[in-house]
């Protein structure tokens, strides 16, 4: 099990190198691709590349009380820890629930004998070759490389918020 320490280190360590086009639907399930690169630790010139895809429900209007029941599905014992650390220091949620219900696809690894940046540079170029609007490469530690992924799913909800928001007002569903 990791520590509140690994959990500080890898939201700090982890960058988004390429954020989807799209952000979470207001009104709707939504699947992001993912590419998620680390470095090992223990060689050179090694790195290691994750690829699934990940999916969120539709945002809800809640009362504050909003993470009594999130539900990690598919991820580990570091995912649930990691959402009780949220729980205990992130007290000024927002209006809207996240239904954090993750489901984490197949997830397919390669390790590539090159170095991180040239691995993050060859990542990049096929994306702005590809256009895909829902693929995000994520930079992230290895040993905890769910909390990466999960950091980047924070980030998305984030950036959402305003927007679901805003739907949720123009329907009337908000004051």
């Amino acid at each position: 099990m990791h520590s509140e320490f690994d959990f500080q280190y890898t939201i700090e360590n982890t960058k988004v190198l390429h954020e989807p086009d799209r952000r979470i639907d207001t009104f709707g399930t939504t699947q992001f691709e993912f590419q998620l690169v680390t470095e090992l630790m223990d060689s050179t010139n090694v790195t290691r590349v994750r690829q699934g895809r990940i999916e969120a429900e539709r945002p809800m209007i809640v009362t504050p009380t909003v993470t009594d029941d999130w539900s990690f599905e598919g991820f580990g014992a570091e995912a649930e820890a990691f959402g009780q650390w949220v729980k205990n220091h992130l007290k000024d949620l927002a209006i809207l629930r996240y239904r954090f219900n993750f489901k984490r696809t197949t997830v397919s690894e390669e390790i590539v004998h090159e170095s991180f940046a040239t691995v993050c540079d060859k990542l990049l170029t096929e994306q702005r070759a590809s256009g895909n609007p829902m693929r995000a490469i994520i930079q992230g530690v290895d040993d905890t490389w769910e909390i990466s992924l999960l950091r980047f799913f924070f980030e998305m909800i984030e950036k959402s918020q305003n927007i679901n928001m805003f739907d949720f007002k123009r329907r009337g569903l908000l004051g």
